[in-house]
C-alpha cells in the first residue's frame, strides 16, 4: 500500500447518485414492460405485498403486547385497580395528538377509507397510511382502548398494495387488485386465516371474484399466512378443543342464536352510527374529554372492556373459573352467584359499543373487527349458559355456542356471512362446527338485511352515493363524477335576446340546445333549435320575437352534487339526451349529455374490469 493512500468503505449509494438509481429503475420498468406480461409481474408484486403485510401485522401485535405487558403487569390484584382510569385516557390522548400534529390527516375508519379509495380515488391510498395506523392503533389498544387492531392493519396492508403498485407503475385495474391483496394479506397475516382474508375482500371490499383477481389474492394470502406461521408459530389464535360434537337436536337453538346475533348486529351499527355523529359535532378537545371520560369509567366498572378483549374470549372458550376470571377487579366480584355472571356479561355487551365509540371518537385509532368477535363470543356464551342453568332444554355446550356467536355477530355487523364462518373456523380450528357456524352466520346476515342494507363499513359511503357494489353497472357509475363530465363550452342566452341574436349565437355553435339564464346565472329554461327551425330563417321576424317567447322549460335539472346513478335515472325518466346541471342555488353550471356519460362509462369499464392477456 502506498504511503499516504487510504481506502475507505464506500456504500452502493455513494457510487450511484439518486438520479442514476432513478434511471436504472426506469430502464428496468421499460424492460419489464417489454418482456414480462403485466398479469405475471402482478403475481410477483402480490408476493411482496404478502411478505410486507405479514411483517406489518407482526409489528402491530408485538407493539400492542409490549404496551399491555408494560402497563398491566400489576393488574393481578384482587381489588379495584385505579390505573384503569388513567391508561385509556393517556392512550387516546397520545394517539390523537400523533394523528393531529404528526400525521395531520384523518386515519380513522380504515376499511371505509379503503372503500372510498377504490370508488373515488382510483385505488390510490396515501403513503403515510403504510405506517401511521400502526403507530396510532398500537398506542390506542396497548393503553387499553376498547377497539381492534384489524381495521388499522387492513388499511396498512391496502396502502402497501396501492403504493407498491404505483411504485412499479402498474395499471389501474392492477392497483385495485393490489388494494384488495393488501387487505387479504393483512387479515391472513394477523389471524393466520388465508381463506377468511380472501372472503373478506370479496364480501366487505366488494372486489369482483374473477380469474384476474383470484390468483393474486391467493398468492398474497398464502404468503402472508406462511410468514406469520414462521414468526409466531403454528398455533391457532384461540385455544379451542371440541369437547361435545354438534348434534341435530340443537339446531333450533342455533337458529334462535343466529336471529339474536342479527339483532345484536343491528344494535351495534345503529348505536355506533349515532355516537359517531355526536362526536363529529364536537371540537377536538371536547371529543377527547367526552371520549376519555366515558372510556375510563366503563373500563373501571367493567374490566373486560379493556383492550381488544381477546383474553375474555379465551376465558369463555375455556370455561374455567368464570367468576373470578371475569369479575375480578370489578364491583361484581363480591356477588358470587351464577346469575351475577349473566347480568355482568349482558351489561358488558350493552356497554362495549359505547366503549368502542368512545375510543375512536375521543381520538384513538382502531376498528370494530375485534369488538364483533368479543360481543359474539359473549352473546353465544350467555345464551347457552342461561339455558343450561334454567335446565328446561337439552344441554348446550357453552364453548361451541360462544364460537357460533362470534361468527354470527361478525357476519351481521360486516354483512359478510362467509367471512364470519371461515374466519372463526380458521381462528380456532373448529371445522367440526362448520354447519352450525354457517347457519348462525346466514341467519344473522338475513336478519340484519331486513333492517340495514349496508355494513358498518359501507353505510357512510352508501349515504353519499360513493359506494361501489358487485352490481357492475352501478359500480362503474360510482366511478363517474358529474363535475368531470360537464360540457361548459355551450353558449348561454338571456330572456331579452331577440331571435336575431339567437341565430347569431347558433351560427357560431355546433349544438342544438342553449340554456337560458338571467343576469345572476340562474337557469330559466332552454332554447331548442328544433323548436325555432321554422322561424329562424325568416329575417323579418328577427326583431319581433324574444327568447322569452320561444324558450321552454328544462325537462329536468341535475344538481352538481348528485350521483351519476341519480342523473341516469333522470335521463331515463325524461328521455332527454341532454340535461342542464345547476348548483344548490339553481345557478347554471353546464350540460350533461348521455353521449359523454356512455363514452366515459366504456373507458372506466375497460380500465377497471376488463381481463386482458397483456
Amino acid at each position: 500500500m502506498h504511503k499516504g493512500c487510504s481506502f475507505t468503505k464506500v456504500s452502493y449509494f455513494e457510487f450511484h447518485s439518486p438520479m442514476q438509481l432513478t434511471e436504472r429503475f426506469n430502464k428496468f420498468l421499460i424492460w419489464r414492460d417489454r418482456h414480462i406480461k403485466e398479469r405475471h409481474f402482478l403475481l410477483f408484486v402480490c408476493f411482496l405485498v404478502g411478505i410486507l403485510t405479514a411483517l406489518a401485522a407482526f409489528f402491530l401485535k408485538t407493539a400492542i403486547h409490549f404496551f399491555q405487558v408494560f402497563l398491566t403487569e400489576n393488574f393481578s390484584r384482587p381489588n379495584l385497580n385505579f390505573s384503569y382510569l388513567l391508561y385509556p385516557i393517556a392512550g387516546i390522548l397520545i394517539a390523537g395528538l400523533y394523528v393531529k400534529y404528526v400525521v395531520k390527516d384523518d386515519i380513522s375508519h380504515g376499511v371505509t377509507k379503503i372503500l372510498f379509495a377504490i370508488s373515488q380515488r382510483k385505488s390510490r391510498i396515501k403513503p403515510h397510511n403504510m405506517y401511521s395506523s400502526l403507530v396510532a392503533s398500537s398506542i390506542t389498544i396497548g393503553f387499553g382502548g376498547s377497539v381492534g387492531a384489524e381495521a388499522p392493519i387492513v388499511l396498512t396492508g391496502s396502502a402497501i398494495g396501492s403504493n407498491l403498485g404505483r411504485f412499479f407503475k402498474l395499471e389501474q385495474r392492477s392497483l385495485m387488485i393490489l388494494v384488495g391483496c393488501g387487505a387479504a394479506g393483512a387479515i391472513a397475516g394477523i389471524f393466520k386465516a388465508p381463506i377468511a382474508g380472501i372472503l373478506f375482500v370479496i364480501e366487505v371490499l366488494l372486489l369482483d371474484l374473477t380469474m384476474a383477481s383470484i390468483l393474486p389474492l391467493l398468492v398474497t394470502a398464502v404468503t402472508a399466512t406462511t410468514v406469520s406461521y414462521i414468526l409466531t408459530g403454528m398455533d391457532a389464535m384461540f385455544a379451542f378443543t371440541l369437547i361435545e360434537p354438534f348434534t341435530l337436536n340443537r339446531i333450533p337453538h342455533v337458529i334462535f342464536l343466529g336471529i339474536l346475533c342479527g339483532f345484536l348486529s343491528l344494535y351495534v351499527i345503529r348505536v355506533m352510527s349515532r355516537l359517531e355523529r355526536l362526536f363529529h359535532r364536537l371540537s377536538y378537545w371536547k371529543k377527547f374529554l367526552l371520549g376519555g371520560t366515558m372510556l375510563s369509567l366503563l373500563i373501571f366498572f367493567f374490566p373486560p372492556l379493556y383492550g381488544e378483549g381477546y383474553n375474555t374470549i379465551n376465558i369463555l372458550l375455556a370455561s374455567g373459573d368464570l367468576f373470578n376470571s371475569l369479575t375480578n377487579e370489578s364491583f361484581f366480584h363480591q356477588l358470587e352467584s351464577r346469575w351475577t355472571i349473566v347480568a355482568f356479561l349482558i351489561l358488558v355487551i350493552l356497554f362495549k359499543v359505547f366503549a368502542t365509540s368512545a375510543t375512536n371518537g375521543g381520538g384513538g385509532t382502531g376498528g370494530v373487527f375485534a369488538p364483533t368477535l368479543f360481543l359474539g363470543c359473549i352473546v353465544g356464551f350467555v345464551y347457552s349458559y342461561t339455558l343450561n342453568q334454567l335446565g328446561y332444554t337439552i344441554f348446550l355446550p357453552q364453548e361451541n355456542f360462544a364460537l357460533m356467536g362470534m361468527a354470527g355477530v361478525m357476519a351481521g355487523v360486516m354483512h359478510a356471512p362467509l367471512t364470519g364462518t371461515f374466519l372463526i373456523a380458521e381462528l380456532t380450528g373448529g371445522y367440526d362446527l362448520f354447519l352450525p357456524l354457517m347457519i348462525v352466520s346466514l341467519l344473522s346476515y338475513g336478519t340484519i338485511m331486513i333492517f340495514e342494507k349496508h355494513s358498518i363499513y359501507a353505510i357512510r359511503l352508501a349515504k353519499k352515493g360513493e359506494l361501489i357494489t358487485h352490481h357492475k353497472d352501478k359500480a362503474v357509475l360510482t366511478f363517474l363524477k358529474i363535475k368531470d363530465l360537464l360540457e361548459k363550452d355551450i353558449p348561454t342566452v338571456t330572456p331579452e335576446m331577440t331571435l336575431g341574436d339567437v341565430v347569431r349565437v347558433i351560427s357560431t355553435s355546433h349544438r342544438n340546445i342553449f340554456p337560458v339564464v338571467d343576469d345572476k346565472g340562474i337557469l330559466l329554461g332552454l332554447v331548442m333549435m328544433n323548436d325555432i327551425r321554422n322561424i329562424m330563417f325568416r329575417p323579418e321576424l328577427y326583431d319581433r320575437f324574444t327568447v322569452k317567447k320561444f324558450m321552454v322549460g328544462a325537462p329536468a335539472t341535475i344538481e352538481l352534487h348528485s350521483t351519476m346513478e341519480e342523473a341516469m335515472a333522470k335521463f331515463e325518466n325524461t328521455k332527454a339526451w341532454n340535461l342542464p346541471v345547476v348548483d344548490q342555488k339553481g345557478v347554471y353550471q353546464g350540460l350533461l349529455s348521455q353521449s359523454s356519460v356512455f363514452n366515459s362509462y366504456r373507458e372506466v369499464l375497460v380500465e377497471n374490469y376488463s381481463e386482458t392477456d397483456e
